[in-house]
């Protein structure tokens, strides 16, 4: 009757580190017990942790020991660049052939033999009765924009299977049961949005990519991943002020421990090489409203170089949208003098968070 109920753990292996969140459903709410991470970050050198199981696993034991971490039921997340999600229309098909369908518009999109992916779809929204019924002559243009209106709409997404056994792989080396893998743009809905019909974007500025997820109704509307991201910032900034990697990041560094006054404004070197990817972002959010006469209400900010200084201000101004850092520990109660600490390291852990919320939300 008095059985404690179990802990679960959110497992983030990114390409550069590892983020390791552990959590527990108490009085019916998800609190934090433990979290831990490791950075891996070698001069741009090295593979990417996803495709290196003995040193993956290594990291991720390594860090359930030095953290005290003591669940072994973990839940993990594939990267948003290696697994292929769309949204996808399937017109005037019975619910017994959507299967059929859905696979036959996949083969469309995907670029990869189906027989090498694991395919999973989710209805997401279906026309309405009116629509449904509305019937009569109609031109060739006329029917295009009917079959569009009562088409079903099917979130579609596509991991290759050679990754998902690697992840088996790596859990098994660091002795974790590993109950689900998922995308971790659904990780990162569940700790920073959760239930919102808003149209929300967030931006998660990783290491080596940076992802641009468009949400509404707590559905990812619209993905897109770049090749670029903190650490290739860094090294520009490393060759322009020509300084070695560790001088770069130290300068990236200083920025967040400067006075308020210092704060205002991002340094025009960093401005001139964040540029590529806010030009992108810039570039994704007008696509999609233009596509889905839609407005970005909000942005989020998450991952590792969400916390450059001034950023959230700077895009904030550039897109004419509000920008807010990312905070995924408001589902969860932890001890009030960790405060500081976890609103710092928010950003980077928010996919953890939201991997073991999986198991106790």
């Amino acid at each position: 009757m008095f059985k404690k109920s179990l802990s679960y753990i959110g497992v983030d292996i990114g390409t550069t580190g590892i983020k390791v969140v552990e959590l527990q459903r108490v009085a019916g709410k998800p609190r934090l017990i433990n979290y831990g991470y490791s950075e891996e970050i070698n001069d741009f050198a090295g593979r990417k942790l996803q495709l290196d199981i003995p040193k993956a696993g290594f990291l991720v034991k390594k860090i359930c020991e030095d953290s005290k971490i003591s669940s072994k039921n973990a839940v993990a997340a594939m990267p948003s660049f290696a697994v292929f999600s769309s949204v996808i229309n399937v017109s005037n098909v019975s619910e017994k052939d959507m299967d059929t369908s859905v696979m036959w518009e996949a083969k469309k999109v995907i670029p990869l033999d189906l027989d090498e992916m694991i395919i999973d779809w989710k209805i997401i929204s279906k026309p309405k009765e009116k629509e449904k019924e509305s019937s009569g002559d109609k031109s060739g243009e006329d029917e295009k924009e009917a079959d569009k209106k009562n088409s079903v709409k099917v979130l579609l997404t596509g991991a290759p299977k050679i990754l998902v056994n690697k992840y088996v792989e790596i859990f098994k080396a660091a002795q974790l049961n590993l109950l689900s893998l998922e995308t971790e743009m659904f990780s990162l809905v569940r700790s920073l949005i959760g239930i919102d019909p808003s149209v929300i974007a967030i931006i998660d500025w990783g290491a080596i990519n940076t992802d641009i997820t468009i949400i509404e109704n707590s559905l990812p509307m619209f993905s897109r991943s770049l090749d670029i991201g903190g650490i290739m910032v860094t090294k520009a900034i490393a060759d322009s002020l020509q300084v070695d990697y560790k001088r770069a990041e130290q300068f990236k560094l200083d920025l967040n421990n400067a006075s308020q006054s210092d704060k205002e404004e991002l340094p025009k070197i960093i401005i001139d090489n964040i540029s590529p990817i806010i030009n992108e972002i810039k570039y994704s959010f007008t696509l999609f409203q233009q596509e889905n006469n839609k407005k970005i209400e909000k942005v989020i900010l998450s991952g590792g170089g969400a916390n450059l200084v001034g950023l959230a201000t700077y895009l904030s101004e550039f897109l004419n949208i509000n920008v807010v850092l990312s905070d995924p520990w408001t589902k969860v109660e932890y001890p009030l003098d960790l405060k500081s600490v976890l609103e710092d390291i928010g950003p980077k852990m928010a996919i953890a968070v939201g991997l073991a919320l999986r198991e106790v939300s």
